[in-house]
Parts: structure tokens; C-alpha cells; sequence
């Protein structure tokens, strides 16, 4: 089964970055981290490709090539969503839908055969089973929120890190405030879930170990809904920057309330504060020896 993961294009609006991108030498600002955690939930025997329309086109070939088409978007995505979906339609493939956009809003497209929605690790394999047995339901939903110990590790394989200027990670789902702007309590819930410090610790080992370097961005939309958890992350995630040199920048979302939690601050700086040392030090070695050059 050839399996064609495809993430729209961004317009040129604040999470793209565009214009900003230029001058850090990167195609995009962010890979499409549910296409790749998706990935690593079909069955291993499948083949998989990723095209982020942010990245390159989507070409005659790619679609050709595919028994199948999996779309994921957000809302700013969707004209470009779209106009995938219609094309794979075109070709006669058959389009898998999922993703934010298509949980909250799949009345609004067409060209869709089938959506799973929500969380993955719940409505997914329902879909899988029903494929190996040959009777897909148009849509595949649940209310269930699951724990996060069933996410497996993202198939960073299928991108090139070089490609953009930063990579993502998720630590939680679901936050404990209700802000009238944020549809994050409608999908997620108002309980904070996260994944173990064993399981983020083996997420940012994998980067490392890909060779990896830089910043990582974790896309929780409230990093600190669960405090308690954070903390322990934190200083298990300290220890392990420690001992690998401060590979890595975090930064991330959080609610204002933050400010209110000393300790938790304290951990959240020293979690990168001697990465940002190290780079000054660096810094000063460089400009020391660009002067010495130049006064020689």
C-alpha cells in the first residue's frame, strides 16, 4: 500500500513566517507533525510519503504513485486543502481526511471519502480494521480522550530537518481554561493530558539522535496545564540537556498565570538558560577571534 501524506500550503500569514524564513535559509517554519506521528501508526509493510506543500509542489507522479491520499489542515489551510483534494479526486484516488479542520469543520469541503477525526490513537485503528476488511465507513469519530502513552514517536525520516527552521514536539492535550477565541477545549478537553518524561525524553533522544540541533517547539497550546507534570518533565529534561551538551532551545505556549509559579519559571529557564550561556560564550570566542584577525 502506497500511502501519500500531503500538508497544504500556509498563505502568507504569521505562523509561515515567510518573509522571516528567508534570511534563516529555511523552506518552512514547522513539519507537519501529525502527518509524521500518523505515519508511524500505519502498518510498518506500508510505504509512506510526505509532501509538504510548503516544502515542494505536489506533482503528477506523487498522486500517480499513491493507492491512497491522507490530508491533514488546519483552518488557514483549508483553501489549499482543498484544491489537493480535488485534484487527488481528479486522478481517481481515494482521500482520507484528518486533522483539526476536518473534526470541526468537514461540512464545509467535498472530495472527501473518508474522515477520521479526533484524537488518532482512538479513531485510527477503527479505520484500519475496517480497511483490512473491506468495509470503510464514510467517517470515523469518538469522544474518547485517550492517554497519551499510546502516541508512538514521529517518522522524522520522512522530512528533511534541513527544510525548516525549527522542529515540534507535544508534550500535552487539553487545557484548563474555557478562552472564547480557542476551540483547543473543544478537541482536547479541560483535563490536561501528558505524555511520561520517559516518553519526551525518548522523543528528543530520537532528534538527537538523527543528528538533529536547535530549537524544538512544543506545540502544546498551554505548556503548563498540568504543572505538577511539567515539573517533573522539566527537571528530568534538565538533567538530560546536562548530559548532552544543551543541544536543544524549547520554546512553547503558555498561560499568563505562569507568572505566578516561581518555581516553575526557574525550571523553564534553566531548561535552556545554559544553552543560551553556552551560545554567549561562543559568540564572545568568535567575535575575540575576528578581532585578533583583523588587528593582525
Amino acid at each position: 500500500m502506497n500511502i501519500l501524506m500531503v500538508y497544504p500550503e500556509y498563505p502568507d500569514a504569521f505562523w509561515a513566517f515567510k518573509t522571516a524564513l528567508k534570511f534563516v535559509r529555511r523552506k518552512a517554519s514547522m513539519p507537519p507533525l501529525g502527518l509524521l506521528t500518523v505515519a508511524s501508526m500505519l502498518p510498518q509493510e506500508w510505504n509512506k510519503l510526505v509532501v509538504d506543500l510548503n516544502i515542494r509542489p505536489l506533482t503528477d507522479q506523487h498522486i500517480a504513485w499513491a493507492d491512497m491520499v491522507f490530508v491533514s489542515a488546519m483552518l488557514v489551510q483549508s483553501k489549499s486543502a482543498q484544491e489537493v483534494m480535488d485534484r487527488c479526486k481528479a486522478a481517481g484516488k481515494k482521500v482520507v481526511a484528518g486533522g483539526p479542520v476536518f473534526t470541526n469543520m468537514s461540512d464545509r469541503f467535498r472530495n472527501i471519502d473518508h474522515i477520521v477525526a479526533n484524537e488518532a490513537e482512538v479513531t485510527l485503528p477503527f479505520f484500519l480494521a475496517d480497511l483490512a476488511a473491506g468495509n470503510l465507513k464514510p467517517e470515523y469519530r469518538s469522544a474518547e480522550k485517550p492517554k497519551l502513552n499510546r502516541v508512538p514517536l514521529p517518522m522524522w525520516q520522512l522530512i528533511n530537518f534541513k527544510d525548516y527552521a525549527f522542529m515540534l514536539l507535544q508534550y500535552s492535550r487539553g487545557c484548563p481554561w474555557d478562552c472564547d477565541f480557542c476551540d483547543i477545549t473543544v478537541m482536547f478537553g479541560r483535563v490536561p493530558r501528558v505524555k511520561s518524561e520517559q516518553q519526551m525524553i525518548a522523543e528528543f533522544q530520537l532528534l538527537y539522535d538523527l543528528g538533529y540541533r536547535g530549537t524544538v517547539f512544543l506545540v502544546d497550546d498551554n505548556f503548563i496545564g498540568n504543572a505538577l507534570h511539567v515539573k517533573r518533565f522539566l527537571k528530568a529534561f534538565i538533567s538530560w540537556q546536562l548530559e548532552h551538551g544543551y543541544p536543544f532551545v524549547l520554546t512553547t505556549e503558555a498561560s499568563v498565570d505562569l507568572a505566578d509559579d516561581e518555581e516553575l519559571m526557574a525550571l523553564m529557564q534553566q531548561a535552556k538558560a545554559l544553552v543560551c550561556r553556552f551560545m554567549e560564550a561562543l559568540l564572545w570566542v568568535w567575535i575575540r577571534t575576528r578581532l585578533q584577525c583583523l588587528m593582525s
